[in-house]
C-alpha cells in the first residue's frame, strides 16, 4: 500500500501557524505523500516531522483529530443523505449536530440535506468533502486538488472557506496543478520535485525590471 505513493528525498519545508502553502509541482512528485504524512496516515520511514507539536514518527494517530484532509474521495455513505453523513463527521469527532448544520450551510449544501449521497453531482461530492472537514473545526486543513470538479460556486466556496482560515486560526496546506486559481489564495508556493520541495520566489511586482538570468535576493 506503502509502494503507491514516491518517496520523500530529503524534503525540508516548515509551515508557519496562519500560512496558506501551495505545493506545486509534477505529477508523482510528492505532493499527495507529504500531505497524506501530515495527517498521520502514512508512516514515516525515515527523517524528523513534527505536525501542530506531534511528532509523527512516535505518536502519527494523535495528529488527525485536529487535522483535516480533503482528497479525490469522499468517503461518504452512499445510502445516507447528505445530512447523515456530515452529523456521522460531527459525532465520531465530539462536535455537535448544529456544528454540522452550520458546516452545510457553509458550502451551500443545505437545500441538498436530504437527498442520498450517491444522488450527488462531482461537485456537489467535493462541497460534501468539504463539509466533512469543516465540522471537525481542524487546526490544519489539507487539501489535495480541491478545484478538481467544483463549478463556478463551488470554487467561490472553497475561495472563501481558505481566506477564512488565517482569520479562524486555521493552516491551509494545498496541492493543485490548477495553479492560476491556487496562486490567488496562497501566501506561499513551494515547489516538490522528486520528492525535494524547493522555494518558489514572489512573482516580481508590476513595473519592476527583471535581468534576465538572476532572480533577487529575498
Amino acid at each position: 500500500m506503502l509502494g503507491r505513493f514516491p518517496a520523500l528525498a530529503g524534503a525540508d519545508l516548515e509551515v508557519e501557524s496562519g500560512e496558506v502553502v501551495l505545493l506545486s509541482g509534477p505529477n508523482g512528485a510528492g505532493k499527495t505523500t507529504l500531505l497524506r504524512l501530515c495527517a498521520g496516515l502514512l508512516a514515516l520511514r525515515a527523517g524528523e516531522a513534527e505536525v501542530l507539536g506531534v511528532n509523527l514518527a512516535v505518536e502519527p494517530r494523535r495528529v488527525r483529530r485536529a487535522v483535516a484532509l480533503v482528497g479525490h474521495e469522499t468517503f461518504c455513505y452512499d445510502d445516507l443523505t447528505v445530512a447523515e453523513n456530515v452529523r456521522f463527521v460531527a459525532r465520531s469527532t465530539g462536535h455537535r449536530a448544529a456544528d454540522a448544520d452550520d458546516a452545510l450551510e457553509r458550502v451551500g449544501l443545505q437545500r441538498v440535506a436530504n437527498i442520498a449521497h450517491g444522488r450527488l453531482s462531482q461537485g456537489q461530492r467535493r462541497r460534501l468533502s468539504l463539509a466533512n472537514a469543516l465540522v471537525r473545526n481542524p487546526r490544519l486543513l489539507l487539501l489535495d486538488e480541491p478545484h478538481a470538479g467544483l463549478d463556478e460556486h463551488g470554487r467561490a466556496v472553497l475561495e472563501e472557506i481558505v481566506r477564512s482560515a488565517p482569520a479562524e486560526d486555521r493552516t491551509v496546506m494545498l496541492a493543485s496543478h490548477e495553479l492560476e486559481l491556487a496562486r490567488r489564495l496562497a501566501t506561499r508556493e513551494v515547489r516538490i520535485v522528486a520528492g525535494q520541495v524547493h522555494a518558489v520566489p514572489p512573482p516580481a511586482p508590476a513595473g519592476a525590471a527583471v535581468v534576465a538570468g538572476f532572480e533577487p535576493r529575498a
